[in-house]
């Protein structure tokens, strides 16, 4: 599982020109679920979206959690960040996770998090959004489960 996490200071989904979700200042989290990733997978990205510490404390410092400031989540699938781009010109999706399991473990993903008492909003599974948002210092980081993946080298 792969998360590629930004913090925002606002973020937004439009589906057919509506907008479906929208969130203040937070995170944005892109989900791609691999074909080799298992239920664990979930809880270990989950938990360590929730505590990143990259939030800014009172001396400025990136010290606090998405949990500890109070902030929102926004979760969008996004099968593409397991795209293998080391052959060839086209991005190979063979060790994506079927649509079946991806969005079962989409779904789990925004649960665990849900069960933390986190504000979370979401992007429609499987359709073509428009994905808006104010990346806040900017702060991009990428959160990988711990489970080997076959796509990788």
């Amino acid at each position: 599982m792969i998360a590629l996490v930004q913090r925002v200071k606002s973020a937004s989904v439009c589906v057919d020109g509506k907008q479906v979700s929208a969130i203040g200042p937070g995170l944005l989290v892109l989900l791609g679920v691999a074909d080799t990733d298992q239920e664990a997978d979930i809880s270990y990205v989950a938990d360590k979206t929730i505590n990143l510490r990259v939030f800014s404390d009172d001396h400025g410092k990136m010290n606090l959690s998405l949990k500890d400031s109070g902030g929102q989540m926004l979760v969008v699938s996004q099968f593409t960040l397991l795209g293998d781009c080391r052959k060839g010109r086209r991005p190979s999706f063979v060790h994506a996770a079927a649509p079946e399991k991806a969005d079962a473990f989409y779904r789990e993903f925004i649960r665990h998090v849900r069960g933390k008492s986190i504000d979370v909003q979401t992007g429609q599974f499987q359709a073509m959004m428009d994905v808006s948002l104010v990346n806040d210092g900017p702060v991009t980081i990428i959160i990988e489960s711990p489970t080997p993946k076959s796509h990788k080298p």
